[in-house]
């Protein structure tokens, strides 16, 4: 079956939606903050309060959409040994962790870059971005099936790091987990 021609047109099918997925994210993510750089340089007290609320927003969603994706689709099939080789679902399940190791990423990049437009939380957040770039490499590692045990406990790691940032500076994270329309995955 896993070699069979429906598998690899879905398996196709995934990873050019993944593709999609992570370049429409880029583009946006930086038109989004040219915009309000541009915003920002008529700032006013008003629309300086303004900006550090919409950067504790959005560090919150765009990390607990992280946190959500990498437990759903990462550390719980990984605790349930879905990722072993010979157990039912794998490769599936191993293209799924891929594309939520590599979502993750982009959102937690996402997310450190929201923080920087909050002093309290630019502060929480800055000795997280060494973690954060660890992960860069996650999703291709998962997807070949060559992520280990160091791999999911330093998605973990990161992850409970950037929640426990947000909670010391007033912008509590909880798990959002994404559809996988989000992932890129349908």
């Amino acid at each position: 079956m896993p070699g069979s021609p429906p598998v690899r047109r879905l398996l196709v099918a995934v990873m050019l939606s993944c593709a999609v997925l992570v370049s429409a994210t880029a583009c946006g993510d930086s038109t989004s903050n040219s915009v309000a750089t541009s915003a920002s340089s008529a700032a006013t007290p008003t629309a300086s309060a303004q900006k550090q609320k919409l950067a504790k927003t959005r560090f919150v969603a765009n990390a607990g959409l992280a946190a959500g994706a990498a437990y759903q689709w990462i550390v719980k099939p990984y605790r349930a040994g879905t990722f072993k080789k010979g157990t039912d679902g794998r490769t599936f399940a191993l293209v799924k962790a891929g594309l939520a190791g590599g979502f993750a990423y982009n959102r937690l990049k996402a997310a450190a870059n929201n923080a920087k437009g909050d002093p309290m939380l630019s502060k929480a957040v800055a000795p997280l971005t060494a973690g954060i770039e660890s992960l860069k490499e996650l999703g291709t590692k998962l997807r070949k099936g060559e992520a280990g045990s160091g791999d999911v406990g330093a998605v973990e790691s990161v992850i409970n790091g950037i929640k426990d940032a947000g909670k010391s500076a007033g912008a509590e994270v909880k798990d959002k987990v994404p559809s996988t329309g989000q992932l890129g995955g349908g």
